[in-house]
């Protein structure tokens, strides 16, 4: 898995006690984001703060649920 730092983006300390596996997922995640989605994902962190828990959004869940398919 790549690191964090490279996506320049702020990442919840709530990460890190996720399994490695949900860290790669979630890594893939915001990888993929576009610059829209990028903006929603900082203004969420900003506002919502240390109750901002990226693998219960949706954006992740949905973004999960099509990588099944």
């Amino acid at each position: 898995m790549s690191s964090f730092v490279s996506l320049k983006l702020p990442i919840p300390d709530l990460v890190s006690t996720y399994s490695h596996e949900i860290q790669s997922e979630i890594y893939n995640y915001l990888n993929e984001m576009d610059e829209n989605d990028k903006i929603a994902y900082k203004i969420a962190l900003q506002h919502l703060g240390t109750s901002f828990n990226i693998y219960k959004s949706n954006g992740f869940k949905e973004w999960k649920q099509k990588q099944v398919r």
